[in-house]
């Protein structure tokens, strides 16, 4: 049987939490809290740490499917290898590979992580879950897409795409404002998909507590299950962001969104094809594109 993926196990976990005795509760939440401390610490400290007994953590580890608690701290082992290094740490790595003339190693590295990241992040996730989110995105009233610093560029290349189609998505921030007031009038037929990766930046965080007060659907798009936009969320995804490099990898998380929006076309009702056309038609009409023209009724990809 695979040894299943970190995030996966911690998945797990944050889904089934209602479900728990309160003692097992504690301890999940607690490791949710501190994932990083599960491969470097023993389930006496670990047992401790979160005020329960060690016979709880097994009791959650086999409710997990290990055999006992150290079968459940070894898929964690590499995440913890990886995770600990600080941003600039990474970067001084990276200078070293280079003076030791290692660049060879450092690109077979990056691309097995990018890979990786993709593979482990779809493997966590499904296409039903998808399909959920495209739905909840379609029938919304108004869809305000969140991502800031890193993850900006993710936020608005999703809503780009969704607007050659769809014409209920915002990008938020808008210039000269902060999410919170972007958000100040939606309610329970609006989505917020905000995202945002360790350490979370708190207008994210704040901006999603304050869409869950409103009563707006959450699709939360982060690097753990314990992520605050993640937690209790209408559809959560947590991404692989494992890398070499020296800040967080959004390769899967880039992957994922253009899946997102590939279902959100094929769920979207017919007309959405004829928008994308008449979007791509006006393009070459006005000559923004340089080249062969395209001819009524065909359809090109659009960059």
């Amino acid at each position: 049987m695979q040894q299943p993926q970190p995030q996966q196990v911690l998945s797990h976990l944050a889904s089934q939490l209602d479900g728990m005795t309160p003692e097992v509760r504690k301890a999940a939440s607690w490791l949710l809290d501190n994932p990083a401390d599960i491969s470097i610490s023993s389930m006496r400290e670990i047992a401790a740490a979160a005020s329960v007994t060690p016979n709880t953590l097994m009791r959650m580890a086999r409710g997990c499917g290990f055999a006992g608690y150290d079968d459940f701290r070894e898929p964690f082992r590499e995440y913890v290898r990886r995770a600990n290094a600080s941003f600039p740490d990474r970067a001084d790595g990276l200078q070293q590979r280079s003076q030791s003339g290692n660049l060879n190693a450092l690109y077979n590295d990056m691309s097995s992580s990018h890979i990786a990241n993709i593979a482990e992040t779809f493997q966590a996730s499904s296409a039903a879950a998808i399909k959920a989110a495209a739905d909840e995105i379609i029938n919304a009233r108004r869809v305000f897409v969140l991502g800031v610093g890193l993850n900006h560029s993710l936020a608005r290349n999703f809503s780009y795409l969704a607007d050659m189609a769809l014409d209920n998505v915002v990008p938020i921030p808008r210039e000269g404002s902060v999410a919170i007031d972007d958000i100040a009038r939606a309610d329970q037929r609006d989505v917020l998909l905000a995202i945002t990766f360790k350490p979370f930046r708190s207008e994210v965080v704040d901006t999603v507590a304050l869409a869950r007060r409103q009563q707006v659907k959450v699709v939360g798009i982060s690097d753990s299950a314990a992520s605050p936009v993640v937690a209790n969320s209408e559809h959560s995804f947590v991404i692989n962001t494992d890398t070499p490099q020296f800040f967080t990898s959004i390769v899967a998380a880039a992957a994922l969104l253009e899946t997102l929006m590939a279902f959100v076309i094929a769920e979207a009702s017919p007309e959405v094809v004829d928008n994308i056309r008449h979007f791509h038609q006006r393009r070459h009409d006005l000559g923004i594109y340089k080249g062969e023209p395209v001819h009524r009724g065909e359809t090109r990809r659009i960059t």
